[in-house]
């Protein structure tokens, strides 16, 4: 803007929109944050979601919700949407947290045999926290991990070798060392930054023959566990183990506004994860 007065909500839809047609902002990219674009403009956030209705309503942006930033609608013909494709867990799970985190209540439910790849997710938004460029008031995570006590179906020693209590011990110290690491990361946040972080824990009663992560009540990201045969070291001795690798897994991503299909998903989805939440999940205590 000209830098000489505080520009309208339409002046702003103005602006937007003539970065979409000239290609400045992309078919199925996400928008700037409501942060970012009120400190561009010089106006304050209510002005900015004034300008985005104006855009939503001429067409212009598709799936915008209180939870992430809107995309921009359509796609040229024959390119793929910018993060509306499957990716393995290790390149598509980090920018959906990012994306998560620019929200102004961080709600992050997750279903996994650890949370490994959920940490190495999380490294890049809560180092933009502490840096202060971005700034949750809330978040709340909550995840159901397979109890101690069970008899897994992955990881499982791949013959009969008597190392199934070494293979159990091993996956349990993942599962408390990866969840502890989580609980104080975030925890850590209260304090150094003043953010309301709740992290809670449950343990549920099977082997989960899927991972799913569901963000901020509009997006799911859903994987298969593909087990393998493989080598792990174990006490310094390899051992022959049918497991999984959660960095590997194929994510597929469905979000509210992506069609019929999509809604359906990411409601199911949070109706299944609330359900077992609130039923058969066990309290459950890391490092017991």
């Amino acid at each position: 803007m000209n830098g000489t007065r505080t520009p309208s909500p339409r002046e702003v839809a103005d602006t937007l929109s003539e970065r979409i047609r000239t290609g400045v902002l992309r078919a199925g990219e996400r928008m700037p944050t409501q942060e970012t674009l009120a400190d561009e403009f010089g106006v304050e956030r209510a002005a900015i979601r004034q300008a985005l209705q104006l855009l939503e309503d001429a067409g212009l942006l598709a799936g915008r919700t209180r939870g992430a930033p809107a995309r921009i609608a359509g796609r040229p013909s024959g390119a793929p949407p910018a993060a509306g494709e499957p990716q393995q867990t290790a390149a598509g799970l980090g920018p959906r947290i990012m994306e998560a985190f620019e929200a102004p209540d961080v709600r992050i439910d997750a279903i996994c045999l650890t949370a490994e790849s959920l940490n190495a997710a999380l490294a890049d938004p809560l180092q933009l926290i502490r840096a202060g460029q971005i700034t949750p008031d809330t978040v709340r995570f909550r995840l159901l991990l397979p109890s101690r006590n069970l008899d897994l179906a992955f990881p499982r020693p791949a013959e009969k070798s008597g190392d199934d209590k070494r293979v159990h011990e091993h996956w349990l110290g993942l599962r408390n060392s990866h969840g502890a690491v989580l609980r104080h990361s975030l925890r850590a946040l209260r304090s150094t930054r003043s953010i309301d972080v709740e992290v809670s824990f449950k343990a549920l009663p099977f082997t989960p023959p899927v991972k799913l992560y569901l963000l901020n009540g509009s997006e799911a990201l859903f994987a298969y566990y593909t087990v393998k045969r493989r080598e792990e070291q174990i006490d310094d001795r390899p051992v022959e183990i049918y497991d999984v690798l959660g960095s590997d897994s194929t994510l597929f991503p469905f979000e509210r506004g992506g069609g019929t299909r999509d809604e359906a998903f990411v409601t199911q989805s949070q109706a299944w994860f609330d359900s077992l939440w609130d039923t058969i999940a066990m309290e459950i205590t890391l490092g017991r």
